[in-house]
């Protein structure tokens, strides 16, 4: 179910696997993606037990509506059901809330400065690297008070440089932008290096303790790939500050 998890003095970082939950074909098992055609009550049901299995109250996570953006929301608890905006980077300065992204071949990005009590989550797919996605939560933490080199940035499973096939015109337009992603195939055609160019901006930003999955989403038959299968479910990567401690016991909000 919970494929990776890191830790860094006060932060906890997880990515999921495609394995653990209740959702049937296409989407088995552990779909988290309440926007990919799949049974709502088994996406309830599966996000439970993903926050469950990492200690967790389902009820204080936060979820994004992710649109291949640059936007980036600072919250400070969840979203009503009905109001989820359209954002592909959540901020948070509350301890014990937990943000998650939701990705099948995208880079999930997870940053976070326990010192300073500032954590992100952000959804870094082709377009949202492209726009600077990445750069723009970052600038939102270090303006709630992080620093840059106190920072740790996980990324998670996504497809990698070697299999993310795209024309010519389509890797020389984000090559312009971030030229760390530039890339290609096993097969000597023109691909993208969504993973590389992310690392490469959050060197860029100052950001450098960094760790990254070697998970290729294509290749693994543990995870979602939407360039593989394209009706598929979607993993998730979630960030978390340790919440303050109340009678010697953690609060959990």
């Amino acid at each position: 179910m919970i494929g990776q998890q890191h830790e860094a003095s006060g932060a906890h970082f997880a990515f999921t696997d495609r394995w653990g939950g209740v959702s049937a074909a296409p989407y088995e098992e552990l779909n988290l993606g309440g926007a990919v055609g799949d049974d709502p009550g088994a996406v309830r049901t599966n996000r439970e037990l993903a926050a469950k299995s990492l200690g967790l109250d389902p009820a204080q996570v936060v979820w994004m509506n992710q649109v291949h953006g640059r936007d980036v929301a600072v919250v400070d608890g969840p979203w009503r059901a009905d109001h989820i905006p359209s954002v592909d980077a959540v901020v948070t300065t509350r301890r014990g809330l937990a943000l998650a992204v939701l990705t099948a071949d995208c880079t999930p990005v997870l940053l976070a400065d326990p010192a300073a009590g500032v954590a992100a989550a952000v959804h870094a797919g082709r377009p949202g690297l492209v726009a600077g996605v990445v750069p723009a939560a970052v600038e939102t933490m270090l303006a709630l008070g992080a620093e840059a080199s106190r920072i740790t940035a996980v990324t998670g499973p996504a497809v990698c440089g070697s299999c993310y096939e795209v024309p010519e015109e389509m890797r020389a337009e984000v090559a312009r932008a971030v030229p760390e992603a530039w890339s290609t195939t096993r097969w000597n055609t023109p691909a993208v290096d969504v993973t590389a160019g992310v690392h490469a901006e959050l060197a860029r930003c100052g950001v450098h303790m960094c760790e990254k999955s070697h998970i290729c989403t294509r290749e693994s038959a543990d995870h979602f790939s939407y360039r593989r299968d394209r009706s598929t479910g979607r993993l998730a990567g979630y960030v978390w500050l340790e919440a303050p401690r109340v009678g010697g016991r953690p609060d959990r909000g």
